[in-house]
């Protein structure tokens, strides 16, 4: 690779065939198969892709890091030892749209087959006391034996050297791996799985309606996986926490799985849209008319933007708005394709997508308003009865709200929300504050903050509704590792809840 664009610190390697070069490999990365399958072009974009979104998001973790490429794998070296980093470097490659694996190995010069056993029983002989085993081999070139003959001289060498139970092929309690590359030897000590699915921006863009609840965040990763890369659109219904709750998820969204592609977070007042229908339209309407309202602006939006298609949560007959002839009506306001992730699937599929994802706890927690119930809601709109009842509702209202929309760059949230603020921003804790980590409880598992202060681990939504419990009396300073939703908090509390908080960002 010749290394155009990467940031300063990264290092590109083009790796030889042979593999000899580089001494001591780390991990290396497996695409997700369909990329395997794409012709050479393609199959080049795409990877370029990949390695340009590990360029942007490892040297967080270490600068040093330095990246390879083969065509049927990835290379990631680093020389940091510490475990907390190594941690932090799978976790971002396993949150990498593109990647089906990522292997930690120890590499080798490929020698003899007694040699071989030896690296082997290096890595796996603590692991096999007391356990049953099957040695897994796989290998890429000539080679004077087969993968089965290296499977059994180093499964009779782990057997002799080490207090295994046995072997047991189909059932082993260890899967002994090793990877024979030409002449390198892989011992693969442990084996991550990656999200699978393409590369972020390899694919065209897409505008996302996203509300906060479990369906549309869900909708939103299944996008970014498949390598769309996605921007988001929140209608602002009523309520300042819930613009909060949901610029909260798209954060996290992106910041995971996201790969800092560039993408904005558009927020569309649509209190008067909902004050509107309410005084013009049939109750019976109003949740179909309502969808159409809002597909109308996504619709100029991603016409302004340059996006060919729009993204829904919605899953049909979910609820009365999304029956098969209401969402039909509802499409008939755009001629862009409108993309439901989640059509077919069942409420307990999308929870435990969440689940996965990490977005349960935030819809769990989101505080929803919606200004819009219908008692009776219709389940078979009809086209000229929707029509009809929306000659009364005075569309310039759509346009007041367009004109109105704010586009942010989604890493810049926090400094559109403290406009105005006077939260202070430090680097060190101060003395006698308490500093409240409000990072998801997985990063905290992952990097725990390491200061000299009392902390407390409040996961961010949570924040609001455990605010009460803090002492008003004391000093707070919050701390989030990338520094915005700290600050969109911080405001918050200062605000709402007469707290002092500062926000800590090393």
């Amino acid at each position: 690779d010749d290394g155009t664009h990467k940031p300063a610190g990264v290092r590109i390697i083009r790796y030889p065939k042979t593999g000899n070069v580089m001494a001591a490999m780390k991990f290396v990365v497996k695409y997700f198969a369909e990329i395997a399958i794409k012709s050479k072009p393609v199959r080049r974009r795409f990877v370029t892709h990949l390695v340009d979104n590990l360029r942007a998001l490892l040297p967080e973790y270490d600068p040093a890091i330095r990246i390879g490429r083969q065509w049927d794998r990835l290379y990631v070296e680093t020389d940091s030892e510490d475990p907390a980093v190594l941690a932090q470097l799978v976790a971002a490659m396993c949150h990498t749209p593109g990647i089906t694996y990522v292997l930690e190995v120890a590499e080798h010069p490929l020698a003899d087959l007694t040699d071989v056993a030896d690296k082997v029983a290096a890595v796996y002989s603590p692991r096999l006391a007391g356990k049953t085993f099957a040695v897994r081999c796989k290998r890429n070139g000539k080679h004077p034996y087969t993968s089965m003959e290296v499977e059994r001289a180093v499964g009779a060498a782990l057997l002799e050297a080490t207090n295994a139970a046995g072997v047991n092929l189909k059932h082993p309690q260890v899967t002994v791996e090793l990877e024979l590359n030409e002449d390198t030897l892989f011992v693969v000590a442990r084996r991550h799985r990656g999200p699978g699915g393409y590369p972020v921006g390899s694919l065209d863009p897409v505008l996302s309606l996203i509300s906060g609840g479990f369906d549309s965040p869900v909708a939103s990763y299944l996008t970014m996986k498949r390598g769309m890369r996605t921007h988001f659109l929140f209608f602002k219904l009523g309520g300042s926490d819930h613009e909060i709750g949901v610029k909260e998820v798209a954060l996290y969204l992106w910041h995971k799985y996201g790969c800092r592609q560039r993408v904005l977070f558009i927020s569309v007042p649509f209190e008067e849209v909902v004050a509107e229908l309410l005084t013009k339209v049939e109750d019976s309407q109003m949740g179909v008319i309502l969808k159409r309202m809002m597909l109308r602006v996504a619709d100029r939006l991603a016409q302004d933007l340059e996006i060919d298609a729009l993204v829904t949560g919605e899953c049909v007959a979910q609820v009365s708005s999304q029956t098969l002839r209401n969402l039909a009506v509802i499409d008939r306001v755009t001629d862009r394709l409108v993309l439901r992730p989640l059509i077919a699937t069942d409420k307990e599929d999308i929870v435990a997508v969440a689940e996965q994802i990490g977005t349960r706890e935030f819809a769990a927690n989101m505080p929803e308003y919606c200004g819009v119930m219908s008692v009776n809601p219709t389940t078979r709109a009809r086209l000229s009865r929707v029509e009809a009842q929306e000659r009364h509702f005075d569309m310039s209202i759509l346009d007041r709200a367009l004109a109105s929309s704010q586009r942010t760059p989604i890493d810049q949230l926090a400094s559109e929300d403290l406009q105005g603020s006077e939260v202070e921003v430090l680097s060190v804790p101060l003395a006698g504050s308490t500093v409240v980590d409000i990072r998801h409880p997985d990063e905290q598992e992952l990097a725990p903050l390491q200061v000299n202060s009392p902390v407390l681990n409040i996961p961010f939504y949570e924040l609001h509704r455990r605010a009460r419990e803090l002492d008003h009396g004391g000093s707070y300073m919050l701390y989030c590792g990338q520094g915005v939703m700290s600050r969109l908090h911080a405001a918050l509390l200062a605000e709402s809840e007469g707290l002092k908080v500062k926000v800590y960002a090393p």
